[in-house]
């Protein structure tokens, strides 16, 4: 019996790698390390972004009671009528109820255009402040913090202040936007709102 004899390999042999191991091993570390430095800096522009706010600020004195000013502040359902800024606000969640925790509807106009934000009410407390907090995207995005803050000054007279925070990683690509645009509304607003609570046009008014 004849003994079998051993398949002959046929194919062409695979070239091998002749790149040193060292410098393969260098390579390797030298894009870890980029990815890594990359990866770092894209965490260190989120934190810096969400830890260094854009404010707007804009105040005016009005002859009228904190009462009063809250009232037109309040009725959002007359906002189309008179407010150049907010042109339209609605509670959207169950209830209907202007309440911390509550959803608006808010239609911001400026010289570019409108703009839809569903914010939820963070501070609701008469008189004295109204806060709401709105977000683009996961919350790292853009927030922007908006606030009425009504102070007493003497006199019958109260100072409304309004302001917005502005944070997250797209924030300081609008800087310039939101000075030029956004901030002179917030100044038609309060004078326009200023100008209705002096004539006594409150809560259901014209």
């Amino acid at each position: 019996m004849t003994a079998a004899l051993p398949p002959t390999q046929t194919g062409t042999p695979t070239a091998p790698d002749t790149a040193p191991v060292p410098a393969r091993r260098r390579r390797r570390r030298v894009l870890l390390g980029a990815g890594a430095a990359l990866v770092a800096l894209l965490g260190g522009y989120t934190v810096w972004s969400n830890t260094q706010p854009i404010r707007l600020t804009a105040s005016i004195e009005i002859e009228a009671s904190s009462d009063e000013v809250w009232q037109v502040l309040t009725d959002l359902s007359a906002y189309p009528r008179w407010n150049p800024f907010m042109t339209s606000s609605e509670v959207t969640s169950q209830g209907g109820r202007l309440e911390e925790g509550a959803t608006l509807r808010n239609v911001m106009h400026d010289r570019t255009g409108d703009s839809v934000f569903n914010p939820e009410l963070l501070t609701v407390e008469p008189g004295r402040e109204l806060r709401w907090l709105g977000r683009m995207g996961p919350g790292w995005i853009a927030d922007g913090e908006h606030r009425f803050v009504i102070e007493e000054i003497g006199d019958g007279r109260v100072r409304l202040t309004q302001s917005e925070s502005f944070t997250g990683v797209a924030v300081p690509f609008f800087r310039g936007k939101l000075r030029a645009d956004t901030l002179p509304q917030f100044r038609a607003m309060n004078e326009a709102l200023a100008r209705r609570a002096e004539a006594g046009t409150g809560a259901g008014g014209v």
